[in-house]
């Protein structure tokens, strides 16, 4: 490492010791942004990097709740309002048992640039709780939320902190989580985005990350004349992320032939059509199935190892399950078997290994904080809504999502090549988010 990102990293590791997914986050931006503070002395004058690695603030706090049953449970309530240059903080609450303070950081600190890519007026924030929403009745799940507002209620409101859902937090949690928070202050405000359509949610939200990490996609591929037309497309996940890039990447021909979730697989070199994916749907949004079950109803293999990345030639590879999902061994795969393209729908889904591997073979490749930014852009639409008590069309929206996707790929890709490094969308997108931040904190003053 350079004396600049070691110098910023010993700071890193000093403060967050076992963080080891933030301190991955902030290396990859340090990384790409070194050539701009060699162009821009202002930013190391005012100690940018050393003021944006630190949050504004950590919140945590205790969430008793009982079960059905009448005994008591506690959990850990957490909320990291990371950078407010731009904007209000405006990050997702995350409910699962990994969720520590590291986690919330990594995530809230890839929020602080992805949000600023969008072109919305906002800030940088992740949330959570490692309460397990699984197995639990709905009169637990809405016991913990609202043990879990009437906490949180003190640090967001429509101005300062806007948090949505995530991994864990869908439509029931919103609900729960927004109804006691209205009951609480005494206002209809939209202080949470991902609210369900009757009472203020927007189209085209839950659809939003894997409809964006397509258009993102195809973004990329246009730079290169390319599209996704009979295209083999390999996706992982089959949560929403996944099941709604899966639909947007057959709507424009490609043919997704994979899914999985945390027990394994499933290859369908058939092809996932629209009945297949209903079938998804079903299962994994009504009856919370496993995706060995797809694999028994249409005859397709299923494994449970973790070599789904090798099984086939891929053309385009969308991982959309968690963070550090594809290894090293996984790119080297995709790589030599052809792939041209990886558009990140997760967070953080590629450890730095693989990327490097895609970026020396010349494949295409997506962060994260630009291709699965499409989730909080419609987020930020849903605010512009409420602020004026309307409701868009589900075209008006979709076309404001993809005018956002082309935005984001346009400043990424401009900014690659301003720097030299044409299709490197991993500086270009970090320059870019970073650029936009640290010249607001310069213009706000030592704050």
């Amino acid at each position: 490492m350079s004396e600049f990102v070691d110098g910023v990293m010993g700071i890193i590791k000093k403060r967050d010791a076992a963080a080891f997914e933030f301190h991955q986050a902030v290396k990859e931006v340090l990384e790409s942004i070194e050539i701009l503070y060699e162009r821009e002395p202002s930013y190391g004058k005012y100690k940018i990097v050393e003021r944006i690695v630190e949050p504004e603030r950590v919140i945590t706090f205790r969430v008793p709740w009982m079960r059905d049953d009448g005994s008591v449970e506690v959990n850990r309530g957490i909320r990291v309002q990371f950078n407010s240059a731009i904007g209000p903080y405006k990050g997702g609450l995350r409910f699962h048992p990994s969720v520590t303070v590291g986690t919330l950081k990594f995530l809230g600190f890839e929020q602080i640039f992805k949000n600023a890519l969008t072109t919305l007026l906002l800030g940088g924030g992740k949330g959570g709780s490692d309460f397990d929403p699984k197995g639990k009745s709905d009169m637990e799940v809405m016991r913990f939320c609202h043990s879990f507002m009437l906490e949180l209620y003190r640090h967001i409101d429509p101005n300062t902190d806007i948090p949505a859902g995530d991994i864990g937090v869908g439509a029931r949690e919103i609900g729960y989580l927004f109804g006691i928070y209205k009951k609480i202050v005494n206002k209809f405000e939209c202080v949470l985005t991902g609210k369900g359509r009757q009472y203020g949610g927007s189209l085209i939200r839950p659809e939003a990350t894997g409809y964006g990490a397509t258009y993102f996609l195809m973004e990329m591929l246009n730079t290169k004349g390319c599209n996704l037309e009979d295209k083999k497309v390999a996706i992982s996940g089959s949560g929403n992320v996944a099941q709604f890039a899966t639909q947007k990447v057959t709507e424009y021909g490609g043919k997704v032939i994979t899914l999985s979730d945390s027990t394994g697989y499933i290859v369908d070199d058939d092809g996932i059509d629209r009945e297949k994916l209903e079938f998804v749907m079903w299962l994994k949004n009504v009856k919370r199935g496993r995706i060995r079950e797809y694999s028994e109803k249409f005859k397709c293999e299923y494994h449970e190892d973790n070599k789904m990345w090798a099984s086939r030639k891929f053309d385009v590879a969308m991982p959309c399950a968690t963070q550090n999902e594809l290894q090293k061994d996984d790119a080297k795969a995709l790589v030599k078997n052809g792939c041209q393209a990886v558009s990140e729908g997760a967070n953080m889904p590629c450890v730095p290994e693989a990327i490097d591997i895609f970026q020396n073979n010349d494949v295409l490749f997506g962060p994260g904080k630009a291709a699965n930014a499409g989730g909080v852009a419609v987020s930020g639409l849903e605010m512009s809504q409420n602020s004026q008590y309307l409701y868009w069309t589900r075209e008006t929206v979709d076309d404001h999502l993809k005018r956002i996707m082309k935005d984001i790929n346009h400043q990424a890709f401009e900014t690659s090549k301003e720097f030299g490094q044409k299709w490197n969308y991993v500086l270009g997108a970090n320059i870019a988010g970073f650029r936009k931040v640290a010249d607001s904190m310069i213009h706000q003053g030592i704050v």
